[in-house]
């Protein structure tokens, strides 16, 4: 139970953090990277975001190899 509570509290801080970074416009260059596709049409706009995603995966995967590394 120790590692699961340590887990969420990690978890937590780090949304704080994130949090703090997207309000303090921080994070403002996210979605707009070079590899996102964007195109606007006269009446539909269609957005895929492949290099945020991409980006977002790789953090995510490190992050989870690091917490499991620690715990």
């Amino acid at each position: 139970m120790k590692s699961t509570g340590l887990m969420l509290m990690v978890a937590g801080a780090v949304l704080v953090v994130i949090g703090l970074l997207v309000y303090s416009g921080a994070l403002s260059w996210f979605g707009r990277l070079p590899g996102d596709l964007r195109w606007e049409g006269e009446h539909t706009r269609i957005y895929v975001p492949f290099a945020s995603m991409l980006l977002l995966s790789v953090l995510l995967s490190l992050m989870a190899f690091v917490l499991r590394r620690l715990l």
